[in-house]
């Protein structure tokens, strides 16, 4: 196959970091989306309710493809659910004493609450021509394989640049031909330090970025 006269840039914005408006936040619990992501594309999504309430900043945002940051507290039975991260200060506790003196015991139980892991991603943010969608909805790809679904579990996004507007394709090639490269622009772009948290990612690696609202 020719290569495209045009080819897309992988690298996208500065080294030095992000650019005003972003970044930009989001969070929410990962919700049911449309099915299409593993089935019809091979690109499963996780998908966040699209509430301009709790995310003022979405009401005008450009509908399209972005990147940036994801983070998910993934519940401790998840097979990719880490063990060795460190949970965040608050726990919930929990003591029962029995006061019977023939039997006494007290016992006390901590248990941490899941902690916020970083994965890179891409996210589409609007209403997908390709499939007609009625309802906005944001849609987001992490890069990363996981063992298993997440549904319910806490995500919050640090959206750190927009790669390009969405738009209708011929066929279902077109556009995963087209997400692929969203990926790799992802990728390449975010490799760089000031891109990368501080805080460290899935898989190793840390830059300058704060990225502590991501595991706070």
């Amino acid at each position: 196959m020719a290569e495209p006269t045009n080819p897309r840039p992988r690298i996208l914005y500065s080294a030095a970091g992000p650019e005003p408006p972003f970044p930009l936040r989001m969070e929410g619990t990962v919700i049911s989306g449309f099915g299409r992501g593993s089935k019809e594309l091979g690109i499963p999504t996780a998908n966040l309710p699209v509430d301009a309430a709790a995310t003022p900043w979405i009401a005008d945002a450009r509908s399209g493809v972005y990147f940036g940051w994801a983070s998910l507290a993934l519940p401790r039975t998840h097979p990719d659910a880490s063990s060795s991260s460190s949970p965040p200060s608050s726990t919930t506790t929990t003591t029962t004493t029995n006061n019977n003196t023939d039997n006494p015991s007290s016992s006390s139980s901590t248990t941490p609450p899941p902690s916020f892991q970083i994965y890179p991603m891409v996210m589409s943010i609007g209403y997908n021509p390709f499939y007609k969608n009625s309802v906005r909805s944001a849609e987001v790809h992490i890069l990363q394989a996981f063992g298993a679904d997440f549904y319910d579990a806490p995500m919050r996004l640090l959206i750190l640049g927009f790669v390009r507007d969405e738009k209708d394709y011929s066929g279902l090639d077109a556009l995963v031909e087209d997400i692929r490269v969203d990926c790799d622009v992802a990728r390449q772009s975010l490799a760089r330090e000031a891109w990368t948290p501080a805080e460290g990612v899935v898989g190793g690696g840390s830059g300058t970025l704060d990225g502590s609202w991501l595991v706070r």
